[in-house]
């Protein structure tokens, strides 16, 4: 694998050199994420393979162009998981791209994100030079912010090598419920609940139905549905995964027209948003997923009102801008971090801001 690394570390000093963009390639699944990519095709798939793995210590290192499938299987045969429970988006998704995105699933709210989970990185820089950050244990701080950094940098700053993880063991029972209330109500029902020890794992309201999940213990689990009620869902790890993945009817574009997806970051104490369009809420009211054809700046100002952000997920036009606009000094401090990380300006130019 050695040859692969010297490989990649060649190709970007040469597009240093010839101020060349590089386009960071894994298996394309969120490529639709974020602006087009411009420069000579990378592929980050090359470099693939589970480099360790102790599951006494719950820590996982892989390669970046390791399948997501792979590392799961892997990490089931020890009823295991990844805690964050990233989508796919694609049959070919990998850890890469799944940390350059930085997406998380609906376990979210109640577990953390995609980088809570990073215990470290190993990258090449827009130098050539191969860096390593973090390690393989959470009290490990030196670089550990930089590690983070990388989550959700959409191949901005460097090229992943390697990805260091923390791992959780799979819940000993799940159960999922679904109530019929109106949307303020769930949301004021959500964040209630949140606040007790219920075993909350995820929430999803949609069309005036809200299911929720329950992790944990076999007996807690069955406490908490009998406080709370609640119709048993059949079929539930379908339902969570047509959420994860985006296949659930409410993403399906309606009467032959692609509309815009908008994705919602917003407190999860946030009334109901006054907005033209369909709506599918998730993490207990933080997420809200909104199918709408209103102009971009009346859905930024609505989330920006209840102190949130707006980013447009999926559109047909390539004209739009996907992320909520940057206030100057974080602006100024995304500058510098590509200029230390990148100083040529190769890695995905564009990709999150046209800017850098």
């Amino acid at each position: 694998m050695q040859n692969i690394i010297e490989q990649y570390s060649q190709a970007v000093l040469d597009a240093g050199r010839e101020r060349r963009p590089l386009s960071i390639l894994g298996s394309g699944s969120k490529a639709f994420y974020g602006r087009a990519t411009q420069g000579d095709a990378l592929d980050a798939t090359r470099y693939r393979g589970i480099v360790s793995y102790e599951p006494t210590e719950l820590v996982l290192t892989a390669r970046a162009g390791t399948p997501l499938a792979e590392i799961e299987a892997e990490l089931a045969a020890r009823r295991q998981m990844l805690p964050f429970e990233p989508p796919h988006f694609g049959s070919g998704a990998t850890l890469g791209g799944c940390i350059a995105a930085g997406l998380s699933g609906p376990r979210r709210a109640y577990a953390g994100a995609a980088r809570d989970y990073v215990l470290g990185v190993r990258m090449i820089d827009g130098k050539g030079e191969v860096l390593n950050f973090g390690g393989q244990v959470m009290k490990n701080v030196a670089g550990y912010d930089v590690s983070r950094l990388m989550t959700g940098s959409l191949g901005t700053l460097g090229l992943l090598l390697e990805v260091s993880l923390k791992v959780l063991p799979i819940p000993v029972e799940e159960m999922s419920l679904r109530f019929v209330m109106a949307e303020q109500e769930a949301l004021e029902a959500v964040n209630r609940w949140a606040a007790q020890p219920l075993s909350l794992s995820a929430t999803c309201y949609h069309n005036g139905v809200l299911t929720v999940r329950l992790s944990g213990a076999a007996a807690a689990v069955r406490s908490v549905r009998s406080k709370l009620g609640g119709d048993i869902v059949a079929d539930a790890e379908a339902f969570w995964r047509s959420v994860r993945e985006q296949q659930h009817a409410f993403f399906q574009s309606t009467g032959g027209k692609e509309q815009a997806l908008w994705r919602l970051s917003l407190p999860s104490t946030a009334t109901v948003l006054d907005l033209p369009g369909r709506q599918l809420i998730e993490w207990g009211g933080a997420l809200r997923w909104l199918v709408s054809d209103a102009p971009a700046a009346q859905i930024r100002q609505a989330a920006s009102a209840v102190g949130g952000q707006a980013t447009l997920f999926r559109s047909a036009a390539a004209s739009d801008e996907p992320f909520h606009p940057l206030p100057s000094a974080l602006l100024q401090l995304h500058r510098r971090l590509k200029q230390t990380f990148d100083p040529h300006g190769i890695f995905n130019p564009g990709r999150m801001y046209p800017e850098f």
